[in-house]
């Protein structure tokens, strides 16, 4: 029994290090999943998940901190029969997060390793449960997890345990005040948009057909009519899909979206005028004006009359264009934000706090 809780200790603590470090390296992305949430439990128990809905990023820093802290606290000793109940409450709640989004189909993707690993809610709903059995294991020996009242004491995994608060929480305000450490969107420099909006090879199906009672499976539609249709299994979604399929560009005029992939295109995204710092957009506007050969452009997700608004504000005089807003948050996780294209391919991506120079703008052209 001593090895298998060892293992499990391993398991559990290692597991819960690894999510929460893959979503601390994203905070806004782990906040907006949080206001998925808070807007499905609103409108299907009550509208006072709303409250919750401003303080997302404090609540995405504090559980993906947690995570890390509990998984380190467990592994180094510090604690362990609070740390064990802490971590069962935990999935607990989590369990029955992505049984009711599985259950419901409510939300799609739980964000449970952020965007590096996508389950589905039923896959993270097995996730938790494989969790949950050697917690609620745990909880019935958390005798044999106290501390031996004679048992030599050292201050190690105290020490452990705060330094692991001290990074994490450093880490998820590092990763808010500037972008992700690691940029794991379709978005990410290097990438050329238009292929990744179209499929990477023709889609490869399978057909499961029914004929006197057998199943049957072909790679082409079979022509006999006597075999009865059940379904369609594609085998290869992951190449066939396109992996970008929502990013469109426009003003009340024209589709802006092909051309924003022609030539250099100095981006400044400003997602949401209401909610948009205004602490560094001087930099931003003196930047638009030196640098040469590119051209600036602004999307935005916000009406006309209130960008308008905040651009005549501000002075900030280049043509302006529209685009969804949960697609512009998936572009870059800041607001305002800098995004340089060369014929598609992004070369570059800041957060407002870090604006380059134009010097530094020519160079990457």
């Amino acid at each position: 029994m001593k090895y298998i809780n060892q293992f499990f200790i391993w398991a559990i603590g290692l597991l819960f290090i690894f999510s929460g470090a893959i979503k601390i390296n994203d905070p806004v992305g782990t906040a907006i999943k949080l206001e998925e949430y808070f807007d499905v439990f609103s409108a299907d128990f009550t509208p006072l998940f709303q409250v919750f809905t401003p303080y997302a990023l404090y609540l995405s820093i504090f559980l993906c901190a947690f995570e890390i802290i509990l998984g380190v606290a467990l592994l180094v000793n510090y604690k362990r029969p609070t740390v064990i109940v802490s971590l069962l409450a935990m999935i607990v709640f989590f369990t029955f997060l992505t049984f009711y989004s599985a259950y419901f189909n409510k939300v799609t993707d739980c964000g449970c390793f952020g965007t590096v690993i996508k389950l589905t809610p039923w896959q993270s709903f097995g996730k938790d449960i494989a969790l949950l059995l050697p917690l609620l294991l745990f909880t019935f020996q958390l005798k044999e997890f106290k501390p031996k009242r004679y048992a030599k004491q050292t201050a190690t995994p105290a020490i452990l345990t705060l330094l692991s608060v001290l990074l994490s929480f450093g880490a998820g305000i590092y990763a808010y005040l500037h972008l992700p450490f690691v940029d794991t969107s379709d978005y990410k420099v290097g990438n050329h948009i238009p292929t990744l909006m179209k499929p990477q090879e023709p889609c490869q199906y399978k057909y499961i057909m029914t004929k006197d009672g057998k199943e049957h499976e072909f790679d082409t539609y079979p022509t006999d009519t006597t075999y009865v249709y059940k379904s369609l299994i594609t085998l290869n979604p992951e190449k066939c899909n396109a992996k970008i399929t929502d990013y469109s560009i426009w003003n009340d005029s024209t589709n802006y979206t092909q051309e924003s992939f022609t030539g250099n295109k100095l981006i400044i995204v400003i997602q949401n005028v209401n909610k948009a710092s205004t602490a560094n957009l001087l930099a931003i506007i003196s930047l638009c004006k030196e640098v040469k050969n590119v051209e600036k452009v602004v999307f935005t997700a916000s009406l006309q009359e209130e960008y308008r608004k905040f651009a005549a504000a501000n002075g900030l005089a280049i043509p302006f264009y529209y685009g969804d807003g949960k697609v512009l948050k998936t572009m870059i996780r800041a607001n305002p934000a800098i995004i340089l294209l060369r014929s598609g391919v992004v070369v570059g991506k800041w957060h407002h706090n870090d604006t380059p120079t134009a010097a530094e703008i020519q160079k990457l052209l």
